[in-house]
């Protein structure tokens, strides 16, 4: 079946640096856009990131363009977000996901499967 495991969160201070993994199994992972998605407590699900199945397109959310960069490695079936100058309103879980489809997407509905998530936390 298929899985996304996402690795590298944790603890960090505002400024800082972290650089999630989602590795996947079980799915052809070249044709599949991948997206990282955030939710903090109290609040829904946001866009964070998302590549296409080729990476040669990427979109970010406004709040984290310019600190955020999205990669992935088809051969290693793994995608990847290096987050710098964190800020604790990036507090979250961080879920990565994958859309049968070959251009970004945003909206999380398109969406086929979800990792589980790793934590996030940005102490000020």
């Amino acid at each position: 079946q298929v899985q996304l495991v996402e690795s590298g969160g944790g603890l960090v201070q505002a400024g800082g640096s972290l650089r999630l993994s989602c590795a996947s199994s079980g799915l052809t992972f070249s044709s599949y856009t991948m997206g990282w998605f955030r939710q903090a407590p109290g609040k829904e699900r946001e866009f964070v990131s998302t590549i296409s199945w080729g990476g040669g397109s990427t979109s970010y959310a406004d709040s984290v363009k310019g600190r955020f960069t999205i990669s992935r490695d088809n051969a290693k079936n793994t995608v990847y977000l290096q987050m710098n100058s964190l800020k604790p309103e990036d507090t979250a879980v961080y879920y990565c996901a994958a859309a049968y489809r070959s251009f970004t997407s945003g909206y999380w509905r398109d969406y086929n499967y979800w990792g589980q998530g790793t934590q996030v936390t940005v102490s000020s």
